[in-house]
């Protein structure tokens, strides 16, 4: 039998501490960079814009340049106006998120384009998803799969939205899981570590991006 308070204990202990077991190959593994793009990134240019996540170019500009050195695949997502956006969830007009009272311009969340700074090469694949998940109604699952990709890592915005939602999708689809804690950005930072601390207990191994190349490196061609 077990007590209120040490069962209290081990799920505090996860939350805070626990670390995924799975081994990290770096040929297993694609970076997925989520969202990074002009309405989320551009300072100033929508109501959505993440000022966190715009201070998180430097470390993902190093993470891709790292990952593209490796040869390790590096596919971008962006919310974008696809199918006439018949393929949105039919509710999501309805969320608060959406900002009712703002009258939204044309060109917000319609193009989809990744912020100049980190700008996809020629032969990298941008994802035009319909909501917050990468995995939701895209080929995503089938490009990995014919990757050979069983690793997925992840950066970007909204932690606790796209980068959160894509890190389930995953996780229920078999895919070994990293969530990286300073690469990922929220529109409200007192939510970051709440949000990183469910992934690490349920989802995923979050790592910083130093400890992630460090293991991407060290297992390159072992």
């Amino acid at each position: 039998m077990y007590s209120e308070n040490e069962v209290l204990e081990l799920a505090k202990r996860a939350y805070k501490e626990g670390e995924a077991t799975f081994e990290i190959v770096a040929e297993n593994c694609a970076l997925l960079v989520i969202d990074m793009q002009d309405e989320f990134v551009k300072p100033g240019w929508t109501p959505y814009w993440v000022p966190d996540a715009t201070r998180r170019i430097p470390t993902i500009q190093h993470l891709i340049k790292a990952c593209r050195a490796l040869k390790i695949p590096v596919i971008f997502t962006a919310f974008a106006g696809s199918h006439r956006n018949f393929d949105r969830p039919s509710t999501g007009a309805q969320m608060p998120n959406r900002f009712p009272d703002i009258a939204p311009d044309p060109a917000w969340f319609r193009d989809g384009s990744i912020y100049a700074e980190l700008a996809p090469a020629d032969d990298e694949i941008v994802i035009h998803k319909p909501s917050y998940g990468a995995f939701y109604d895209t080929p995503l699952q089938t490009i990995l799969k014919n990757m050979n990709r069983d690793t997925v890592i992840i950066c970007g915005t909204l932690t606790n939205f796209c980068c959160g939602t894509t890190a389930r999708q995953a996780y229920e689809r078999g895919f070994k899981v990293v969530v990286l804690s300073d690469a990922t950005a929220a529109d409200d930072m007192d939510l970051q570590e709440p949000e990183l601390m469910v992934l690490r207990k349920g989802f995923a191994l979050v790592l910083t991006a130093d400890e992630i190349e460090s293991h991407l490196r060290g297992t390159r061609n072992k």
